[in-house]
């Protein structure tokens, strides 16, 4: 078989791959297209993970060729697209020359069979190949909602045993759907990059800003949008976390799909109750606060809105509760990671101011950050963070887009989750 690669590099399809940083860059991915209404859909995800710089390639089942045409695809991604095995062998010759498949979207016929052991078709027999060979198959189910309980009971526990990986449907209107394409690419980046590493882990995750009321419609607050807390979020989760988001009132359009529980807080008070309350719940591996959280509020509220006629106003500001102290004496065993948003001229004083909060928090890291910088932190899509440890460790982190800043985080976290439960083993 030719190779899959030269000719997508004089498509003109070719111009938009790697327009986005990503953890896929230069990666090989087959993207697999089944029977469902939304297969159309697979065209913006092709191309959203060619942006995120994949080589991306195309498996049609062949009643999906029905629906859609497999032109589109070709187009889409600058390679010929495959709906019939050949003399070729062509799922052999891409289970050996890429890395990962993604079906999405995966209709129950098609994880029937490939449960079953079935190779009947190119994308059945390629993921039989894949799966044999020890590569990453993803799978995003869509489905009526029957057929979704049918699934999940008695043919989604056989496919993971298998090693594929499922991506959690959106189920809306009786049916299971397709997440934002957005939420599938970030996902099959997360897992093709890390694996699973957080499986049977549970993750609690602090985000968004926070609210301080003087009056029913003035506020008290800081710039945060809570994208970096939803990014750590969504990350633990595509990596089989158990993820809790307890989070302030946010300003991201982020797709919260796939976080296993929210809870929606808006004052300093009311986050540190929620989170002292789900330590108590439940064994949380490790919790990063994110949150901004305010460190002041107003002695009193009033009970409704002051009138601006009067002129001048004064404030007398008390502190609000202390969430990441009261989190740490709750849950000690608990690896516990915090936040540090300062305003510094150097990375030597960032440091410094660091260190001094992971001292005073009692945490195992903390984490970094220069907010008075306008391209990255509050309201940017982008952070760079210094990560430091109790140990002594330190990680720098370069300015990425905030998911590939919580994925570098969550490393961290993991290797002192895996240090603490060896340390209890002994």
């Amino acid at each position: 078989m030719a190779s899959p690669f030269i000719w997508a590099e004089h498509h003109v399809s070719s111009e938009i791959i790697g327009e986005e940083e990503s953890d896929i860059e230069g990666r090989r991915v087959v993207l697999g297209v089944t029977a469902s209404a939304a297969a159309y859909r697979a065209i913006d995800l092709a191309r959203k993970l060619m942006r995120m710089g994949a080589i991306v390639r195309v498996v049609m089942t062949p009643e999906a060729a029905k629906l859609i045409s497999p032109t589109m695809f070709e187009w889409a991604t600058g390679m010929p697209v495959v709906v019939e095995l050949t003399g070729q062998t062509e799922h052999v010759a891409l289970a050996r020359d890429f890395d990962a498949l993604i079906i999405a979207p995966a209709t129950l016929n098609t994880l029937a069979d490939i449960a079953a052991g079935r190779a009947d078709n190119a994308l059945t027999a390629l993921a039989q190949e894949m799966l044999g060979l020890g590569k990453p198959v993803l799978a995003v189910p869509v489905m009526h909602g029957g057929m979704w309980r049918r699934f999940s009971s008695k043919l989604r526990g056989m496919l993971e045993a298998e090693g594929l990986v499922l991506m959690e449907p959106i189920l809306e209107g009786g049916r299971a759907k397709l997440p934002p394409v957005d939420n599938i690419a970030w996902w099959a980046e997360a897992v093709i990059a890390r694996g699973l590493d957080y499986r049977n882990i549970n993750v609690l995750v602090t985000a968004g800003p926070t609210w301080e009321r003087l009056d029913p419609v003035r506020i008290i607050t800081n710039p945060s949008t809570g994208l970096m807390g939803v990014s750590l979020a969504l990350e633990a989760s595509y990596r089989g976390a158990h993820v809790t988001l307890i989070h302030g009132p946010l300003a991201t359009c982020v797709s919260l799909h796939g976080v296993a529980e929210r809870v929606a807080v808006v004052s300093a008070d009311e986050m540190a109750e929620r989170v002292v309350e789900a330590l108590g719940k439940r064994s949380y591996h490790v919790a990063i606060y994110a949150a901004a959280v305010a460190d002041f509020k107003p002695s009193k509220t009033a009970d409704s809105k002051i009138p601006s006629r009067r002129g001048g106003l004064q404030l007398e500001l008390v502190p609000t509760r202390k969430v990441v102290k009261e989190a740490v004496a709750a849950s000690p065993r608990t690896v516990h990671v915090a936040f540090a948003a300062e305003t510094v001229g150097s990375a030597e004083e960032l440091v410094a101011r660091a260190q001094q909060k992971l001292s005073d928090y009692g945490v195992d890291a903390i984490v970094a950050n220069d907010v008075s910088r306008g391209d990255v932190g509050f309201r940017s899509p982008y952070n760079e963070v210094v990560v430091i440890t109790k140990d002594g460790e330190r990680l720098w982190v370069p300015r990425l887009p905030k998911r590939m800043v919580a994925r570098r985080i969550l490393d961290v976290a993991r290797t002192l989750v895996a240090g603490k439960l060896r340390s209890r083993s002994t």
